[in-house]
């Protein structure tokens, strides 16, 4: 399935380097670029987009707003925030909804691991930050009242079928509810849930 990917950053090395390591690594793959915010806003306007690699020092950035405003126009797009920032920073903008952080001087490996991460499950953060999110018991803010009851049930322990009987749910509603939490919380697997959940106790 062909991906679209469009590339937003002022520096014309920067997003012709960033394609060409994606152009050779995915065959099945579109790549746009634009060289500022306003550009890259009409663009989205025009064309969907599955991932937007944000630089977010670009001429035209409101900031942290960006992150909303492309949501607002494609709330299925990712956002994965591509700059040379450290992690503080990129926190600021996960917190307000983005999907991912690379800092440009990642290796060529780790560009193609990000993108590849990102398309298969939704979102892409190096290990730092997810140490930093597991530590931030806002996150837990995130979550339905449903969805706080099965992660509660989830880091006791309990399999899907104890929390189908407790609970009284389908196999399917349970499964959702997993992996909305997952997506929530930012994380991909038990060890991770319960690290939230202890920072929470």
């Amino acid at each position: 399935m062909v991906k679209k990917i469009i590339i937003a950053d002022d520096h014309p090395i920067v997003r012709t380097g960033t394609k060409l390591i994606l152009q050779s690594n995915y065959k099945e793959l579109t790549i746009d670029q634009a060289s500022n915010y306003t550009h890259l806003i009409n663009q989205l306007h025009k064309n969907e987009y599955d991932l937007v690699l944000l630089d977010i020092n670009m001429p035209g950035s409101i900031k942290r707003m960006m992150i909303t405003e492309i949501k607002e126009i494609q709330k299925d797009i990712k956002i994965m925030v591509y700059t040379a920032y450290d992690q503080d920073i990129a926190m600021q903008y996960i917190s307000n909804g983005a999907d991912g952080y690379l800092n440009k001087s990642s290796s060529e490996k780790n560009i193609i691991n990000s993108i590849k991460h990102i398309f298969e499950f939704g979102y892409f953060y190096p290990s730092e930050i997810v140490k930093k999110l597991a530590e931030n018991p806002n996150l837990i803010e995130k979550l339905s009242k449903r969805e706080v009851q099965i992660f509660k049930l989830m880091a006791e322990g309990y399999g899907n079928l104890e929390i189908m009987n407790q609970l009284k749910l389908q196999s399917s509603t349970v499964s959702t509810h997993k992996k909305r939490i997952f997506e929530k919380l930012n994380i991909d697997n038990i060890s991770d849930l319960i690290k939230v959940y202890e920072k929470l106790h």
